[in-house]
């Protein structure tokens, strides 16, 4: 199997937004869509929203077991990890293992993630 596929669409289209969901214990802070995924590998690629004055420091930081991607779509993200603020136009290739966050946020910010799990 392969990561899903669909034509052009505007996730960020108010008229879009029943496609987005919250993230658990995050309601009303940060909200995701997935704009593809793989069944068999758990691959994935979403957006990740975070509305102004979001915060995750009550969940600590995070670390996976597979390497990601990200890039910084739009605002800033303070990453605790790395004591820095990720701004538009930031892109990070995170290997395995690598901790990152906990975040928040004054402005909002908008972050483009691709997920590889099954790349150990």
């Amino acid at each position: 199997m392969s990561k899903t596929t669909c034509t052009y669409w505007n996730p960020l289209d108010s008229e879009q937004q029943h496609h987005w969901s919250w993230l658990e214990g995050l309601e009303d802070q940060v909200d995701q869509v997935i704009l593809s995924h793989d069944n068999a590998t758990g691959e994935f690629t979403r957006l990740t929203r975070f509305h102004p004055g979001s915060d995750t420091r009550a969940f600590g930081a995070t670390v996976h077991d597979h390497p990601e991607e990200i890039l910084i779509v739009s605002g800033r993200l303070w990453d605790a990890a790395f004591s820095m603020w990720l701004e538009t136009g930031h892109y990070a290739s995170r290997p395995p293992g690598e901790v990152h966050g906990p975040f928040h946020t004054d402005v909002g910010c908008l972050v483009l993630d691709v997920a590889f799990p099954q790349r150990l």
